[in-house]
C-alpha cells in the first residue's frame, strides 16, 4: 500500500507529465502527495571586485529569483492537486545545483515512492540531475514519468524487466503495490540463459507472484549487449504496456554518476512510466 508519495516538480522543464501522473497516483491510492521543487541559484565564487554589503545583496536577490521560479513551479501543481481533492503539501526551495541533489535525495528517504520527470539530454538544465540522484540516493522506488507522456498514470499491464539481479529483486519487491493492481503482468527476460541461473529464472519469478495470488506470463528475448534496453522498450509497445519495472544500475566515481547501460539507454529512450529500485 502506497500513502506516501513525494513529487519532484521542476522549475526549468515541462511539468505537465509529472503532475498529471503523480496527481492521478495519489487519487488511486487515496495517499498523501508532497511535492517539492528547486530554484537554482549560481555560486558568486571568483566575485572578488565587489564589496561584501553588495556581495550578500547579490546572493539575496539570487535566492530571492530562484524561489520565485520554484513558487511558479508549484502553483502550477497547487492548482491541479487542489481541483482532484486530494490530501498534498508543497515545498519551495533555493539552493545551489549541488545541494539540490542532496536535499531532495534526502527528504525522498521517508517515502514510499518518490515520482520524477525523465532527464532529458538534450535539455541543459539543473533539473535534468535530480530524477537520477533520488535513485541511487534516496533507498527507495522511483517512478520516472516520460517527458512525452500525457494524462494520469493508472498501470493496468506491468512488464518486469527481469535479469535475476539484486537490483531486479529490489524493484520487484517495490512494486507489489502495483502489480496486486494489475490486469496483467509479464516477466521479461532478455538472453535469460547468460544473466540468471536457473533458480532465478523467469518461471521462478512467476512461481512467487502466483503465491502471492498474481498470474504472470513470461517473455524470453534475445538481443545483442547494447540493444537491450531497446528490445525492452519494443516488447513494452508490442504488449502494449503501460508500466516497467526494473533495477536501476550505477555507480560513482570521483563525483560523477555512471549509469549502467541498460539504465541509461532506459532513462534516454523511455516510452512508458518506469520503476526502478537501486
Amino acid at each position: 500500500m502506497l500513502k506516501n508519495l513525494l513529487v519532484h516538480i521542476p522549475s526549468e522543464r515541462p511539468l505537465r507529465p509529472v503532475i498529471d501522473g503523480a496527481v492521478s497516483l495519489a487519487m488511486i491510492w487515496t495517499a498523501q502527495l508532497d511535492a517539492i521543487s528547486v530554484g537554482y541559484e549560481t555560486t558568486s565564487a571568483g566575485v572578488t571586485s565587489i564589496g561584501n554589503m553588495e556581495l550578500t545583496t547579490i546572493i539575496e536577490d539570487q535566492r530571492k529569483k530562484a524561489l520565485e521560479r520554484s513558487d511558479a513551479a508549484l502553483a502550477v501543481f497547487d492548482a491541479e492537486a487542489r481541483n482532484a481533492g486530494i490530501a498534498y503539501n508543497c515545498r519551495s526551495i533555493s539552493a545551489l545545483p549541488d545541494e539540490a541533489a542532496d536535499i531532495v535525495s534526502g527528504a525522498a528517504r521517508l517515502y514510499d515512492l518518490t515520482i520524477v520527470l525523465q532527464p532529458d539530454s538534450n535539455d541543459r538544465t539543473f533539473d535534468n540531475s535530480i530524477p537520477q540522484e533520488v535513485l541511487f540516493q534516496s533507498g527507495g522506488p522511483v517512478l520516472f514519468i516520460p517527458h512525452v507522456h500525457k494524462g494520469p498514470v493508472a498501470p493496468q499491464h506491468i512488464g518486469i524487466a527481469w535479469d535475476g539481479s539484486r537490483l531486479a529483486a529490489r524493484a520487484l519487491r517495490d512494486a507489489l503495490p502495483f502489480l496486486k493492481r494489475a490486469q496483467t503482468i509479464l516477466v521479461i527476460a532478455v538472453n535469460e540463459s547468460r544473466l540468471a541461473p536457473s533458480d532465478l529464472s523467469c518461471a521462478a519469478v512467476v512461481k512467487r507472484l502466483e503465491q502471492r495470488g498474481l498470474k504472470a506470463s513470461v517473455l524470453r528475448l534475445t538481443a545483442d549487449d547494447a540493444e537491450v534496453d531497446q528490445t525492452i522498450l519494443s516488447a513494452a509497445a508490442d504488449e502494449c504496456l503501460d508500466l516497467m519495472i526494473m533495477g536501476g544500475y550505477g555507480h560513482s566515481r570521483l563525483q560523477e554518476r555512471f549509469l549502467g547501460g541498460v539504465t541509461r539507454g532506459m532513462l534516454q529512450s523511455m516510452t512508458l512510466p518506469t520503476l526502478m529500485s537501486h
